[in-house]
């Protein structure tokens, strides 16, 4: 068991272990720090870092560096320092266009490590936009048949339309849907059915030591910002839309997604469907109650480790 999991009253099999990378905007809202903490406390995963992405320029400018000195936060308050978790500053804009990379830390990473000579295999959650991904595969193409993808993006299909991750950076959606690279897509009529209440976390996460406290305040400073908002959130509920990416990972949900052809983007973000044999995984489906409960549980877990 490695520091971050050994808290757990079992391990996993070395050979059902896998490589992971996490991307995260995790300053643009309350729900990347969730997912965040439960991978990192998640034994399958040997975590070979997490890369701090970009959340666009309509809040600010310095949206990537505001999402790594987050992810510094969490890992701090976890007891975690670089030495057990990496940490990389993803691009810090969107791409100009469908050809031209952005290159950064996170981008390199996730080359160096699709390239590495592990056989075990690697995966890369974007929580987020996905331009890291489109630079990487733009500045190194032969990584495609070397990792998997899984996004929290896109609307619902057929139709699709304006989704928060995708209009980050469309070209970069546009050139992943394009490549060789498995996707496993979690559009918007999926990951916002991972719902859960203030109380539900007041009870199972807010007590929890310092970090427990954080997700929770964390949480409620994010719901009061948007509270002048009359749609969202409603006030007394968030979705943890980032956590399927999590919990995907600890079982593929077999009979939860459907091979489809991959579509294109418009500008106003619906999809294009088009006469293509590349084929990505479109989810329709996951189990809130495996990926909240599993979470709660690691958080108390963790917490009465260090007791």
């Amino acid at each position: 068991m490695n520091k971050m999991t050994s808290f757990l009253p079992y391990d996993v099999p070395e050979q059902k272990k896998i490589r992971l990378i996490v991307n995260t905007d995790a300053k643009n809202e309350a729900d990347d720090q969730f997912a965040i903490v439960h991978a990192l406390l998640t034994p399958r995963f040997n975590i070979k870092g997490i890369i701090a992405a970009h959340f666009g320029t309509k809040r600010t400018q310095t949206s990537m560096m505001e999402s790594y000195e987050e992810c510094q936060h969490v890992l701090s308050l976890m007891g975690f320092t670089e030495e057990d978790v990496s940490l990389y500053k993803g691009a810090d804009k969107a791409m100009p266009d469908e050809k031209t990379p952005v290159p950064s830390e996170g981008a390199e990473l996730i080359i160096r490590e699709a390239m590495s000579d592990d056989p075990s295999p690697l995966y890369v959650i974007f929580l987020g936009t996905i331009t890291d991904l489109a630079c990487a595969y733009l500045m190194e193409p032969r990584i495609a048949d070397k990792l998997t993808a899984v996004w929290i993006g896109g609307n619902k299909y057929p139709e699709g339309g304006a989704e928060f991750n995708l209009s980050n950076d469309i070209h970069a959606a546009n050139v992943v849907m394009a490549s060789p690279i498995p996707l496993w897509q979690v559009p918007r009529t999926v990951y916002t059915t991972i719902r859960v209440s203030l109380a539900e976390l007041a009870l199972k996460v807010r007590p929890y030591g310092e970090i427990g406290k954080y997700l929770f305040d964390q949480m409620i400073e994010c719901n009061n910002f948007h509270a002048g908002n009359p749609r969202f959130p409603k006030g007394e509920m968030w979705s943890l839309g980032d956590s399927p990416a999590v919990s995907l990972l600890m079982d593929h949900h077999d009979y939860a997604y459907e091979e489809r052809p991959a579509p294109r983007f418009t500008e106003d973000m619906h999809y294009v469907h088009v006469k293509t044999d590349r084929m990505i995984r479109v989810y329709h489906y996951c189990d809130p109650r495996f990926t909240l409960e599993d979470m709660f549980s690691k958080i108390a877990l963790f917490h009465a480790s260090r007791q």
